[in-house]
């Protein structure tokens, strides 16, 4: 695989790695998928994280997970506190009933006096070990117990927000990168749990080793600090490195992710084994798969190495503890039954005090992806759908759209190379009368799809209006605008759910009823597609599961009609409604959508079959975003009327339908 180096090595290999990117992202993605971590900013720069960072944000990082514990499940959290705090509480009992069984047992005397001596601090150190078994067992349920429920109210907590943003930021690609990495937050927020059970436990049993050690020789206590410093600084160094790669590489893997789930998509099977596409989606997979196992054999060397200067300090230190407690020993200063009780305090003291600092580098690592998601969820409120708003005429006369110009946002190729794209929209005037048919035609391109979507509300204009009689749609109740909108288009998705719920979730406010599902399927045909699933309404409609059953394009469009009529809106929005079916079930939807208007439902038909508007009321014509001409059927067809675009092109349609004998 040949690579291509965008850039020097850098010095510190705490910031990303060299960009080498494969000729398989540049053929299939278009280049390197690498995110810049300018968008990503925590409080206190992790690219700065520091000791004492660390420490001084140990509160903050107890009480975010605390806070999210607590929304999830309070009393489980009461069980795991309590628990957490006896343990360290029966360790520090532990560890003073310890020096009193030493400094009985090493007095003069004979054994069994020195033994019935011992004997109550023996049973005292016995009891202090069964409480903390308990202890430890009753935390290890409450966190089991905890752990699932943080992840689910976790994920919650974004896909609620997500739901209800504005369809702009679902395609906006900043907020995609902030959703791929809020998307890991809620198993960091589970993860959290029990880190910060350890880190409080261990907190607490340093502070109990820290006290005896204090009262034993307060000289001892730094030393104790010393030993665990590199143990510290390595445990950080490697998180701060494995956070900024996981940023860096995020899409990337999703990627590769991609290449190895069209190898097994049903969809995607038929042309992957046509095409033989199998060893070319392999290599480019083990491609992609290459490229990220560098950056992980990057890291490990890199943890390998600061791993091992770290247990040489380590060493050092270590030797350094014990050397001092030797010459204390050797000058009369400590007592042999202190001393002993002093290297068990030592020893506890430290693994206490490692698994603190390995412990909250751990949590501190996980906390930065919790912040991600709480970030996602601050920016979702921001973007989200403004709640409320003025409320929409009883009955709408007429919806006009006044001068309305739209542009899809644009993404730079290059930082400082901005992309010119033309509007979709450019002062368009549209007026749709209720209870008509109004078609929207034109080439490819022309604006009619996205008219559609600024008039269900997904889009907002940049400039003009688009008017319910007299309420401006910008400042109208959003739900009001979609509740009164069915819309049927030909990549409407395809729900892998049963046939029930695939007309159902038209409304999914109302009761299914088997009456009202029965009867949207009559409307539109479906309900001998229905009538054919082997098991009718409750067919899965998915290949992959059990039980589940594939149909064909014009099949499911035709259940994609039954939902629009299960939906029972006031507008219906069809968008080439037709494109899977066949001449004669082509021809009975456009009736059923004359029979609709005559209904008094309005209906805008969006479609390239020019033969199909001859019975709409009023014709809009558009051309690169812009209304060319509109009028009646019989008005745009008259030799000389307008810009003749729309007699051209059914003249040309119609042409291709004629036999050559009629020639």
């Amino acid at each position: 695989m040949t690579r291509r180096k965008r850039q020097e090595a850098p010095e510190n290999p705490d910031v990303l790695a060299p960009e080498e990117v494969s000729d398989s992202e540049r053929l299939l993605f278009g280049g390197p998928l690498r995110y810049d971590m300018g968008w990503n900013k925590h409080d206190g720069s992790f690219l700065e994280l520091g000791l004492r960072a660390m420490i001084r944000r140990l509160p903050q990082l107890v009480a975010t997970t605390v806070r999210l514990a607590h929304r999830a499940d309070p009393r489980a959290l009461r069980v795991v506190a309590l628990a957490e705090a006896g343990r360290g509480v029966a360790q520090a009992v532990g560890l003073v009933a310890v020096n009193w069984v030493l400094s009985r047992l090493l007095v003069p005397g004979g054994t069994a006096e020195r033994l019935t001596g011992a004997a109550p601090a023996l049973a005292l150190v016995a009891g202090a070990a069964l409480t903390g078994a308990l202890l430890r067992s009753a935390s290890t349920a409450g966190t089991g117990k905890l752990e699932p429920t943080v992840e689910r109210a976790a994920t919650e907590m974004y896909l609620e927000r997500v739901a209800r943003v504005e369809l702009a930021a679902v395609e906006d690609d900043e907020f995609h990168k902030l959703l791929d990495s809020a998307s890991w937050g809620a198993a960091s927020a589970r993860r959290m749990i029990n880190f910060c059970s350890s880190v409080v436990n261990a907190l607490i049993s340093l502070v109990a080793a820290a006290g005896v050690l204090t009262v034993l020789h307060p000289g001892l206590l730094p030393l104790l600090a010393l030993m665990t410093l590199p143990s510290a600084w390595s445990a950080l160094t490697i998180a701060r490195r494995r956070y900024i790669s996981f940023h860096n590489w995020v899409q990337h893997a999703r990627a590769g992710q991609l290449l190895g789930r069209l190898l097994i998509e049903t969809q995607a099977a038929p042309e992957v084994r046509v095409h033989d596409l199998g060893p070319f989606l392999l290599g480019h997979f083990r491609a992609m798969a290459e490229n990220g196992e560098r950056e992980q054999t990057r890291l490990a060397r890199l943890a390998a190495r600061t791993g091992l200067v770290a247990s040489a300090w380590t060493g050092v230190a270590t030797a350094a503890t014990y050397g001092a407690l030797g010459a204390l020993l050797w000058s009369g200063a400590m007592a042999l039954s202190v001393a002993g009780t002093a290297v068990i305090a030592i020893r506890s003291g430290s693994s206490a005090l490692d698994r603190l600092v390995v412990q909250l580098g751990y949590l501190h690592e996980e906390a930065l992806f919790v912040a991600d998601l709480e970030r996602l969820c601050a920016e979702a409120d921001r973007r989200v759908i403004p709640p409320g708003g003025r409320d929409l005429p009883e009955r709408v006369e007429a919806i006009r759209f006044e001068k309305v110009t739209f542009s899809y946002p644009v993404t730079a190729a290059e930082p400082g190379t901005p992309l010119v794209k033309p509007p979709a929209l450019c002062e368009v005037d549209v007026t749709i009368p209720v209870g008509r048919v109004v078609a929207l035609v034109g080439r490819n391109g022309s604006g009619k799809t996205t008219l559609a979507k600024l008039l269900c509300g997904l889009y907002t204009p940049d400039s003009g209006r688009i008017r319910w009689d007299d309420v401006d749609a910008a400042e109208a109740d959003r739900r009001q605008i979609t509740d009164r909108i069915a819309l049927v288009s030909q990549d409407a998705y395809r729900w892998p759910f049963t046939a029930r719920v695939n007309v159902g979730i038209g409304r999914p406010d109302a009761f299914l009823t088997d009456e009202r599902l029965d009867a949207a399927a009559r409307y539109s045909g479906a309900d001998e597609v229905v009538a054919g699933l082997p098991r009718g309404w409750d067919t899965l409609l998915g290949r992959g599961y059990k039980g589940g059953h594939e149909i064909s394009g014009g099949q499911w469009q035709r259940l994609q009609l039954s939902r629009a009529q299960y939906r029972d809106a006031r507008i219906l929005i069809v968008d080439e409604p037709t494109s899977a079916l066949d001449a004669q079930a082509e021809q009975r939807v456009f009736d059923l959508i004359r029979e609709l208007a005559a209904d008094g439902q309005t209906v805008v038909l969006i479609t390239h079959r020019l033969h199909s508007v001859r019975h709409a009321d009023v014709i809009y014509v558009l051309d690169r975003g812009r209304v060319v001409e509109h009028g009646a059927f019989a008005d745009l067809m008259r030799p000389g009327a307008g810009t003749g675009d729309f007699r051209e092109m059914y003249l040309l349609q119609s042409r291709q339908y004629q036999h050559p004998e009629h020639n």
